[in-house]
């Protein structure tokens, strides 16, 4: 198994750093640059600050944002002139959001999710308050695991559902500031695909599998008939669902224990070797070192004595 020689890792941005003069001009750059293209528009009256924490992965993009009272416009000019050529979705976590598009107005509270294209006009608002995570699919990842080239509306996703919840916790935890976690970048285009509600069954089963992998990663016991019986199919179709991914449930759960441990030992303060083995699901110390080494070309104690 051969892979990269170091994981993603976030990157913050916050306005504070800026006299307020600039704050709203540098964010919209920021977004320009790092996310979507937006107009932000805050009272006049009122003081304006935010934050971004953004993980650029090979294809998707992951985002936490944070920000005071404030609306966003992606008008058609700015379609336009900065295209995002992607599927974009939306989890509120704290306070309310406004979306308006193709003359229907939402509004999405905390724990809904929300699917759209990115490309065509929209209008946010954050009456008390911005709050939420944020995820870009390329538009050729959504057509390649739908079919489509577009969410023909809108769509909102109930706090209660599965995959919805799966998707929030992949990313909350990519972005987080203290011990994140790597995202699966995988099961993040297939669940945002899941939830547009435009993929065939296989696709939706196999991204509830890889949700129940990352929420069971650290067990050392995670087999592949653990893995069927909590996606509710047989071990032979979930086989040759990671099959025709070009992968195989073993594989695939080593892959993700191996990042995990990656971004633990790539820490200022990160624990000795033996424990972030340990802590990632490993039995074995020396099995670990040697499929660490395999993986990324290093050995866990060089990745560690590096740090952050």
């Amino acid at each position: 198994m051969t892979g990269v020689v170091t994981i993603p890792r976030a990157r913050a941005f916050v306005t504070a750093r800026f006299d307020s003069d600039r704050q709203v001009e540098l964010w919209e750059r920021h977004n320009a640059e790092s996310l979507i293209a937006l107009a932000c528009r805050p009272p006049a009256d009122r003081p304006f600050a935010a934050s971004e924490v953004n993980l650029q992965l090979e294809r998707a993009h992951l985002a936490r944002v944070r920000g005071t009272r404030h609306l966003v416009e992606r008008s058609a000019a700015t379609v336009a002139a900065a295209p995002a050529d992607a599927i974009a979705a939306y989890v509120t976590i704290l306070g309310e959001a406004v979306f308006e598009q193709d003359g229907q107005r939402r509004v999405l509270r905390p724990g809904q999710l929300l699917v759209c294209d990115a490309d065509r006009p929209f209008l946010r608002g954050f009456g008390h308050g911005l709050d939420e995570l944020a995820v870009k699919v390329p538009r050729a990842e959504f057509t390649r695991l739908t079919g489509l080239v577009t969410v023909p509306a809108p769509v909102v996703v109930e706090g209660g559902n599965p995959h919805g919840r799966a998707l929030a916790r992949l990313v909350a935890r990519a972005v987080r500031r203290e011990c994140p976690v790597p995202a699966d970048e995988q099961a993040v285009l297939e669940l945002v695909a899941v939830l547009a509600g435009h993929v065939d069954l296989p696709v939706a089963h196999r991204a509830a599998a890889r949700a129940f992998i990352e929420e069971h990663l650290t067990d050392p016991a995670l087999s592949a008939s653990d893995v069927a019986a909590g996606t509710g199919i047989s071990a032979r179709h979930l086989s040759r669902l990671f099959a025709a991914a070009g992968t195989s449930v073993p594989r695939h759960i080593l892959a993700r224990r191996l990042d995990a441990a990656y971004t633990v030992l790539a820490t200022d303060r990160s624990p000795r070797t033996t424990e972030v083995a340990a802590r990632c699901g490993f039995t074995s110390v020396a099995y670990f070192s040697q499929a660490f080494r395999k993986r990324f070309g290093v050995t866990a104690g060089e990745v560690r004595r590096r740090g952050g």
